[in-house]
């Protein structure tokens, strides 16, 4: 686990935005080169780019999630169910932990509260998609 938040922290401290520091760091479990990965969970930073939309770093333990998990069966898609269950898990137990899922929550935004800072929330996005991959 150490080591894998030392990648986050370093992605981060490199310029990755949040996604893209949980996402690249988990590229071997899900089999995509660091490049692809950082072009796919770019636009996922910042609360889906403007602080309104679910934290990157959430959205990015999500994308591994479907990544890891779905058969991709084009044909059939059969795998949807467990994914978005796995999915549905990993938002909860990121809620019950910082009161929110929302890049402007999270910052206080419009409360001036901070629940929790962006290292914080790439910290906890982390521990929880390594749980599950």
């Amino acid at each position: 686990m150490e080591n894998r938040l030392e990648k986050v922290r370093k992605n981060y401290e490199k310029g990755y935005n949040c996604a893209q520091a949980v996402a690249c760091a988990f590229c071997e479990e899900v089999g995509i080169d660091e490049e692809t990965m950082f072009k796919l969970s770019e636009g996922f930073g910042l609360g889906m780019g403007g602080m309104d939309g679910v934290c990157g770093a959430v959205s990015a333990a999500v994308l591994l999630n479907g990544l890891k998990n779905s058969t991709a069966h084009l044909e059939h898609p059969d795998s949807k169910k467990d994914t978005y269950a796995l999915s549905k898990l990993i938002t909860k137990e990121f809620m019950e932990k910082n009161q929110s899922i929302l890049c402007k929550d999270l910052k206080g935004v419009e409360t001036k509260k901070v629940l929790r800072s962006c290292d914080g929330c790439i910290e906890d996005a982390t521990k929880i998609i390594e749980k599950y991959l």
